[in-house]
């Protein structure tokens, strides 16, 4: 915001949340997993210390649904991430609670003909320190690893 007069401005600065606004679509998915063996999907959401997914979670599990659609044989550990906020068993507990709910989220259309499977790792891989928030953002995630 700036405000000012014909002598002085000033210029205020909020701090705000990160924001991602960019969605990985299902070519992207593609791309990385053929490259590097895995792609970190960012846009899964769930509320603290909860495994249901948020229903804003939607545009990445529809994308996640049309790659594993177009590619019946591509065949993919689905690994939830969290970060280090709490005790490691609760943390690993909470990532293997997503489990059952993948098939629950899914299109109507999504038959992933049980080629994928769904596991929880807790904080066992960060990609970034957990000490700031911006890191532990970065640590919670869902990673389709080629198996």
């Amino acid at each position: 915001m700036t405000t000012g007069s014909d002598r002085y401005w000033v210029d205020t600065v909020k701090e705000a949340e990160m924001a991602q606004d960019m969605q990985a679509t299902a070519e992207m998915m593609a791309n990385d997993i053929s490259a590097t063996g895995h792609f970190a999907v960012y846009g899964i959401y769930f509320d603290t210390d909860k495994s249901e997914i948020k229903p804003e979670s939607e545009p990445a599990l529809d994308e996640m649904a049309k790659l594993l659609k177009s590619k019946p044989a591509l065949n993919v550990f689905i690994v939830g991430h969290t970060d280090n906020t709490g005790t490691f068993e609760h943390n690993l507990k909470l990532s293997l609670d997503v489990q059952p709910r993948w098939s629950t989220r899914w299109p109507a259309s999504m038959d992933c003909g049980g080629a994928s499977q769904a596991l929880g790792v807790a904080s066992l891989a960060p990609v970034a320190s957990n000490t700031t928030e911006d890191g532990r953002a970065k640590n919670r995630r869902v990673e389709l690893v080629e198996r």
